[in-house]
């Protein structure tokens, strides 16, 4: 068991967005579509491999498929030059609200200025389909700079819980036996 500690951020006026510049003059956006079970479930296990992103795992393509192919649910691939950066999801949710439910960036472009331009992308992307409120979660199991980054881009913490919770003894890297970029 681990102490996990959750934090709830939003922003509620596209005015609170504080935005970072592109790490490099060819970053770039492309929205997904149409939808693609196995680039969400490679991204998913890509960035979230060496944070315990290990809900999804169990999933199966019909599960994914049903996540992904619903008109509320947008993924966007943040590029360099047209190489995979990182990506986005952005649900659209009741009473004008868009969650960025998951969010993250490969390996290679952690720690090079990539982080704060998806986070800009992913909340303008927001603001842009109608949202009255964007908000976002994170968990002491994610990257040690991803509070920070919500922070600095004009997220505010709206409820904070910590909870035990079981996990395995290490996260489970990008695929079956590979080793985690930590080690």
């Amino acid at each position: 068991m681990a102490l996990v500690t959750t934090w709830y951020l939003e922003q509620t006026d596209p005015a609170d967005l504080k935005p970072a510049k592109p790490p490099r003059p060819d970053a770039g956006l492309a929205l997904v579509s149409p939808v693609m079970p196995e680039l969400n479930r490679f991204f998913y296990t890509a960035v979230g491999g060496d944070w315990y992103w290990i809900d999804r795992l169990v999933w199966s393509y019909a599960d994914w498929l049903a996540w992904l192919d619903r008109p509320e649910l947008e993924t966007w691939v943040v590029h360099a030059g047209g190489v995979p950066a990182g990506y986005f999801e952005l649900e659209a949710q009741p009473e004008g609200n868009v969650e960025i439910s998951y969010f993250g960036l490969l390996p290679a472009f952690v720690g090079r200025g990539w982080g704060g331009y998806a986070l800009t992308a992913a909340a303008q992307r927001a603001w842009q389909r109608g949202a009255r409120r964007v908000w976002v979660h994170t968990c002491s199991l994610d990257h040690p700079a991803a509070l920070a980054n919500y922070l600095a881009r004009g997220f505010r913490v709206y409820h904070q819980e910590s909870q035990e919770k079981p996990l395995p003894p290490a996260p489970p890297g990008p695929w079956p036996g590979a080793r985690s970029a930590r080690d």
